[in-house]
C-alpha cells in the first residue's frame, strides 16, 4: 500500500511522542506500507515546526532525517490547483505522483474531498485501524 502523510501528521509525530502520528510513522519505518513525501511537504513541515512550535534547528534536522529515511522523497512534476490552500495542493501532487492509495490527514479541506483521482483521503485514526497492532 502506498501512502502520503499530510504535513500535520509529520508535525504531530514530532510534537507528540507516543501519539497516534508517531505510531503511524513507526509503522512506515517498519515497512508496513510504503510512505511517500516530497520536498515541498518536508519544507512546510520544517517551517511549521520552527515558526509555530519553536523547535530548534537541531531537532528539525533530526526529524527530517528520520522522515527521509522512512519515506521515499518525490519531486512532483505536476502542479495542481484543486484547493485554495497551496500547501494542500502539494499533498495532492505528491499522492498523484506516487500513485498512492491513501492520503492521511487531519486537514478538513482535504478530508472534504474524500478522494482525489482514485486516492482515498482519510483521518489518522481511521488509518491506524488498518493496523490493529498499532492502536493502543
Amino acid at each position: 500500500m502506498k501512502v502520503v502523510f499530510d504535513t500535520n501528521v509529520f508535525i504531530s509525530a514530532v510534537i507528540v511522542p507516543g501519539g497516534q502520528a508517531e505510531r503511524a510513522l513507526l509503522l512506515a519505518w517498519a515497512r508496513h506500507f510504503i510512505l511517500f513525501t516530497s520536498v515541498p511537504i518536508l519544507t512546510e513541515t520544517a517551517q511549521k515546526l520552527r515558526s509555530k512550535f519553536g523547535q530548534t534547528d537541531k531537532d528539525i534536522r533530526q526529524a527530517l532525517k528520520f522522515i527521509s529515511r522512512t519515506a521515499e522523497i518525490l519531486k512532483p512534476t505536476v502542479r495542481l490547483r484543486v484547493l485554495k490552500d497551496i500547501p494542500d495542493n502539494r499533498i495532492l501532487e505528491c499522492a498523484f505522483q506516487a500513485r498512492a492509495d491513501l492520503i492521511v490527514t487531519g486537514d478538513r479541506h482535504l478530508l472534504k474531498l474524500r478522494e482525489f483521482e482514485g486516492i482515498s483521503i482519510i483521518r489518522l485514526t481511521d488509518f491506524l485501524r488498518m493496523f490493529p497492532e498499532a492502536v493502543k
